[in-house]
């Protein structure tokens, strides 16, 4: 009896222990939990009252960060070894098409709308369906997380029901914090699709909606259409606006301004050929505007004056653009916006200087979204979104001016973690999720696309 005694007590002893793993790892992991990332080298908060601290602790508990500082308890959390590390905000991308991971490297030798008439517009009234989009957007959610970057606007060109319902669904799959811009117009079935959709994305504490649009003397009546919308579902615009020297010859502000979409949170996208008095036109509405250097340099679109938009205090950030692009690198996206204008201007001390630039890639960014009391800093009680770098690597050692080399010598590879909503979407330097299933699913579309573009 007595040993019958022993071993039941062991047993449950035993079992007990592998709640409590099981507590503090899988559950926790899979729910949020709680997790101490300890003693990292260098905490960059992005917060102006907490700046950057030296050997610190982050804890995220559920969704959220409760602490920053030295010498956090701990408690029951899963502790994350932060020596050699930086610890920092997950970047907020302002603008890309997910789908268009389906074209990389489609029309290199082409400039904007060369581009558009070779790989894009002759998608419209093709069969592409939610299966492609699918595929697509789920290939570059994987791949914008393996750089860092947890909040993206996506602005899909939404060819059909089918294929925004595809988009939406890899969106949702990745478990990103989202913005959905549904590209919308006078077609029958737009409106009562985005209706369904900002019904659907009410209930996703992640997903935000915004109505997207193209400002042209030719496209009146979908603009108007597509104002219309947006203010009937309390969300904003979402514009590409002024991004290539034929833009001005179409009336692009007159039509924006006579449709009275200029109001605040307009999201306008590029803004590269806007003149002092367009920008200052911009600024007297509180249009925000999502900069694209990279995707500018491969289209031949040109420089965007962003000093000019900084001494006029708007709200700016970094998009990556999706397929104009070709890579979801957003350390390459902040190089680029730093050396765009010092290439311009020859001078080293030309906004932005890369400080400016690690700002524009995060909380910048929360503040164009409107959601700069949820992401874009580690302020204790805002949500959970962070990456955690690795410096022991050959790209970025030695220690120097860290916050600098972020910029100018970080990888995606030097990612090693990143959170959404307090759940690790990258682990130990790998992305979660069957990345070779995703990978062959997005060549099997893309063999399809091609087909749709060369008919």
């Amino acid at each position: 009896m007595g040993k019958r005694l022993f071993v039941l007590t062991l047993a449950l002893v035993i079992g007990s222990v592998f709640l409590v793993s099981l507590g503090r790892d899988d559950v926790g992991e899979a729910t949020g939990g709680r997790t101490l990332i300890r003693g990292a080298s260098m905490v960059l908060t992005m917060d102006p009252a907490l700046g950057t601290l030296e050997n610190a602790d982050v804890l995220i508990d559920g969704d959220r960060i409760t602490a920053v500082g030295r010498g956090v308890d701990a408690g029951r959390a899963k502790v994350i070894d932060g020596r050699g590390k930086i610890v920092m905000p997950g970047f907020v991308d302002l603008h890309t098409h997910l789908w268009q991971s389906l074209i990389r490297g489609c029309a290199t030798d082409k400039e904007l709308n060369g581009w558009l008439g070779g790989c894009v517009l002759p998608l419209q009234g093709s069969p592409v369906n939610g299966a492609d989009a699918y595929a697509g957007a789920r290939l570059s959610t994987l791949d914008a997380i393996s750089t860092g970057v947890t909040t993206v606007t996506d602005w899909s060109h939404a060819f059909n029901a089918d294929f925004a319902r595809g988009n939406l669904q890899a969106l949702a799959d990745s478990k990103q914090r989202f913005v959905f811009a549904f590209m919308a117009g006078t077609d029958a079935w737009i409106a009562p699709e985005v209706r369904r959709v900002k019904k659907e994305l009410d209930t996703n504490p992640l997903a935000h909606l915004m109505i997207g649009t193209h400002p042209a003397n030719w496209n009146v009546a979908n603009v108007e259409a597509s104002q219309q919308l947006a203010q009937e579902l309390g969300v904003p615009l979402n514009v590409h606006l002024l991004e290539s020297k034929a833009d001005p010859a179409t009336d692009q502000m007159g039509v924006l301004r006579r449709a009275g979409a200029l109001r605040p949170g307009l999201l306008a996208n590029h803004v590269v050929h806007a003149t002092d008095a367009e920008l200052d036109e911009l600024a007297a509405h509180d249009v925000r505007i999502a900069h694209n250097p990279l995707s500018n340099m491969r289209l031949a679109s040109g420089v965007a004056r962003v000093p000019e938009m900084k001494a006029r205090t708007m709200k700016f950030g970094l998009g990556l653009d999706g397929g104009t692009n070709d890579t979801s690198d957003m350390f390459n996206n902040m190089r680029a916006a730093v050396g765009l204008q010092r290439a311009q201007s020859t001078g080293p001390a030309r906004y932005p200087t890369p400080a400016d630039a690690l700002r524009m890639a995060t909380l910048g960014g929360a503040e164009v979204l409107g959601l700069e009391e949820e992401i874009g800093s580690l302020t204790p009680g805002k949500k959970a979104d962070l990456q955690v770098i690795d410096t022991q690597a050959l790209n970025f050692a030695p220690k120097v001016d860290w916050a600098s080399q972020v910029v100018f010598n970080a990888q995606p590879v030097n990612v090693q973690w990143v959170f959404v909503n307090g759940v690790p979407l990258k682990k130990d330097g790998k992305v979660t999720g069957d990345n070779g299933r995703v990978i062959a699913d997005a060549q099997a579309a893309a063999d399809r696309v091609r087909e749709y573009l060369g008919r």
